[in-house]
């Protein structure tokens, strides 16, 4: 009996032993579900606020996106009109590039023209025949140009005989005023030059050294014909014409002594613009010679009116003293008539042998009006004017 009583009492020991676990494992596990369960509910409150507090920012939100658009549409049109402006000008861009194309092209193509036409025009300059030929060409512009008249105020190449017997042949020969002259030539020496157009720095040095070495010779050559001793009157000078600016200055710079050396031989080395002043110069001389000739005919023929005129107030003054003498006969002729003839005119009347009464003419009052002008009175009238005057003024 003790013995089952002993199971028993282990048995409910156990019992209860299970059943305050069981409990205790109920109250644990109840805590642990309240506290899963508070842990979620503070998560839920959390996520509920930050989701009410998004909404109120995404509302807030799409108020400002309502406002920025509202100020941004004007701002958006105007850069779509920008934005086919910009188009615009593109496209503008573009064309006017294309055109530029063509242009530059266009010059690209003149300029090569233009180097071959250069090219060939130095080739054909290179030539003794044709140097000379353009040299003319380009002195008679420049003559033609002053206003000179061919054959009347210069005359080309004319040939002539030195002292010496030899030939010369100017270019030209201008004519002065007084029978004097002015000799050109225009034989300029221009290979170096031209080889210089084409060569690079340093042999462009050498043949511009060597143009101006050329040019040098020449002027001793016209030094020495004396074209001044043929032309008679003339200046002891010759004009040496360089055809051109650029060709004159090439030399002067390189030989900067060859003007003094050319005017030492009495050469005087012209460009186109220097030639020009000296025709000028002596076309104006010539208006100037031209004017002294009027005036002196001018003068002339006033002398010559004047003595007409002195002339013509000698047979007025006549004319004049014979209309005087008339009057005078016309008004003895009336006293005549009044005191001799119609006194017994008018006795035939008394005696009714006529009706009509005679009239007694009138006098002439009017005398001609004596010349005053002392151009128009003769020597002798004249002078006893003038000694009338010089009287009343003393």
């Amino acid at each position: 009996m003790a013995g089952g009583s002993l199971a028993a009492m282990d048995l409910l020991t156990a019992l209860v032993t299970l059943a305050v676990g069981t409990v205790l494992g109920a109250l644990v596990a109840g805590w642990a579900v309240r506290a899963q369960l508070a842990v979620a509910h503070a998560g839920t409150t959390a996520e509920r606020d930050l989701l009410r507090e998004r909404v109120v920012d995404l509302e807030a939100a799409v108020g400002t996106d309502r406002e920025v658009a509202a100020v941004l549409g004007p701002l958006r049109d105007g850069l779509v009109r920008v934005e086919r402006q910009v188009g615009q000008l593109e496209r503008d861009r573009v064309d006017q590039f294309s055109r530029l194309d063509e242009q530059l092209s266009a010059v690209v193509s003149s300029g090569e023209a233009l180097r071959q036409q250069t090219a060939s025009l130095a080739g054909a300059l290179r030539s003794s025949n044709v140097r000379g030929t353009w040299g003319e060409a380009q002195l008679r512009r420049v003559v033609e140009s002053a206003g000179l008249l061919a054959r009347v105020d210069f005359t080309e190449q004319p040939s002539v005989t030195g002292p010496l017997g030899t030939v010369l042949r100017p270019d030209l020969v201008v004519h002065l005023p007084g029978g004097k002259n002015l000799v050109v030539d225009a034989k300029a020496p221009l290979t170096a030059f031209l080889d210089a157009g084409a060569a690079d720095s340093p042999e462009r040095e050498r043949l511009l050294g060597q143009h101006a070495k050329a040019l040098r010779g020449h002027v001793d050559v016209l030094a020495g014909r004396e074209y001044w001793t043929a032309f008679t009157p003339t200046p002891e000078m010759v004009i040496c014409f360089v055809p051109g600016d650029a060709i004159l200055a090439a030399a002067l710079n390189a030989d900067p002594s060859l003007y003094e050396h050319a005017m030492d031989a009495r050469v005087v080395l012209a460009s186109p613009a220097t030639l020009l002043a000296v025709l000028r110069t002596c076309a104006y001389a010539w208006q100037q010679d031209a004017l002294a000739g009027n005036a002196r005919e001018l003068f002339e023929v006033g002398r010559e009116l004047y003595g007409r005129l002195a002339t013509l107030g000698t047979h007025t003054a006549k004319l004049g003293r014979t209309l005087q003498r008339s009057v005078e006969d016309y008004n003895a002729m009336v006293g005549t008539l009044e005191r001799r003839v119609l006194v017994t005119a008018r006795r035939m009347n008394d005696l009714d042998l006529t009706g009509t009464v005679l009239e007694a003419p009138e006098p002439v009052e009017v005398t001609p009006r004596s010349l005053t002008a002392v151009e128009l009175l003769d020597d002798q009238l004249r002078d006893e004017r003038l000694g009338d005057e010089r009287r009343a003024a003393g």
